[in-house]
């Protein structure tokens, strides 16, 4: 992709046309062909989903779970079967506790790309056709309308009454008014009045537009390829690991000193080795994972009650150590919809001539409907 073409926003119509190599017309079958075999599918490419067997096995990676299934190993060779049980059956209801919570929201990217599956009307050969959403390509010209879907990142040719709802991106649900025209080269994303992107969706008005990027180079792209990095780790479970590894460092020499010190006093090497080992399996906690799976779990249940989703449930502890937690007020504390509680006059007396003037001013208005 030309590089001009990441602030495609400041540049002129004409210009951008001449650099995805279309014209008002639209594009020719032929080059709309070259175009996909260029730029690919308009798809944002789908994340495979999540293994459960891979899933399941993180939740046994970390240093404390490795430890206790070393100690079981260890009893088992001692010959303390109960011992070794105890300490399995502890570390699979932890893992289990943690897969159950975090199974369900491994999702979240395909549900996403459900929301972008639609038709789009383009200019090919010079007429208007609907074709999939995965064939448009850079240097389509699309016909959008009221109710329609922006099939990708587009530059406004032409528009009449155009509002657009961008709350995918924004956040905002109130209707955004655009128009033609060229923007300064570092206007921000909610504040491009000449630009469409894919995801967001006409609310009132027509327009014709230059499709300009398409699938992951897409703003809501870049959204999607974000969700599919490895989240970082939280302070929880930086602390957890390297409590683990502390663990472990200890154990090792307390074993290695306590056989040492037994040898030293001549006593039976064998049996030196079996009580260091036994002190092993007595030194590890093996109850930590349960109980930190546990409280997780009922933390993530409580706040489900208050319709918060956990997809992490070491998440919890950050949450639970913040202080001031800021977001976005729109769909929480605001609806971005305009309601009529009352209608009154200068005098604060309810009027139905008050009533009657606002809802011409409605019915005349034409950037959405009001």
């Amino acid at each position: 992709m030309n590089p001009q073409l990441s602030t495609f926003w400041s540049l002129p119509a004409a210009q951008v046309l001449t650099l995805v190599q279309s014209t008002p017309a639209g594009l020719s079958r032929q080059d709309a062909q070259q175009h996909l075999s260029q730029y690919g599918a308009n798809s944002l490419k789908q994340k495979q989903k999540s293994n459960s067997l891979k899933l399941l096995l993180n939740q046994f990676s970390s240093p404390i779970i490795l430890i206790l299934i070393f100690a079981a190993v260890l009893s088992i060779f001692l010959r303390d079967a109960a011992d070794a049980i105890i300490i399995l059956a502890i570390v699979l209801i932890s893992g289990l506790l943690g897969f159950w919570q975090e199974r369900g929201a491994t999702d979240a990217v395909e549900k996403l790309l459900v929301l972008v599956q639609v038709k789009a009307t383009v200019l090919r050969d010079g007429q208007s056709q609907e074709i999939p959403n995965e064939s448009v390509v850079p240097g389509d010209i699309v016909l959008l309308s009221a109710g329609g879907n922006v099939p990708g990142d587009c530059l406004v040719l032409e528009s009449k009454d155009l509002s657009v709802n961008e709350a995918a991106l924004t956040g905002e649900t109130y209707p955004a008014d655009k128009l033609s025209g060229v923007l300064p080269a570092e206007t921000g994303l909610g504040q491009r009045t000449n630009t469409l992107y894919l995801g967001t969706n006409v609310i009132s008005g027509t327009a014709k537009a230059v499709v300009v990027h398409t699938g992951k180079q897409t703003e809501f792209g870049k959204v999607s390829e974000r969700l599919k990095l490895k989240p970082p780790e939280t302070e929880f479970e930086i602390g957890l690991r390297k409590f683990g590894y502390f663990l472990m460092e200890v154990t090792l020499i307390l074993v290695i000193v306590i056989f040492a010190i037994n040898v030293y006093l001549k006593r039976p090497v064998l049996e030196s080795f079996l009580f260091s080992l036994a002190l092993a399996v007595g030194l590890t906690p093996q109850l930590l994972p349960a109980i930190v799976s546990v409280n997780l779990a009922r933390g993530a249940k409580q706040m489900a009650k208050k319709q918060v989703i956990v997809k992490r449930l070491s998440a919890i502890e950050n949450f639970g150590s913040m202080n001031v937690f800021c977001s976005d007020k729109t769909g929480t504390l605001t609806d971005g919809i305009v309601q009529i509680r009352s209608f009154l006059n200068v005098d604060g007396k309810e009027s139905d001539r008050v009533l009657f003037y606002a809802y011409l001013n409605a019915a005349s208005e034409s950037g959405y409907v009001n």
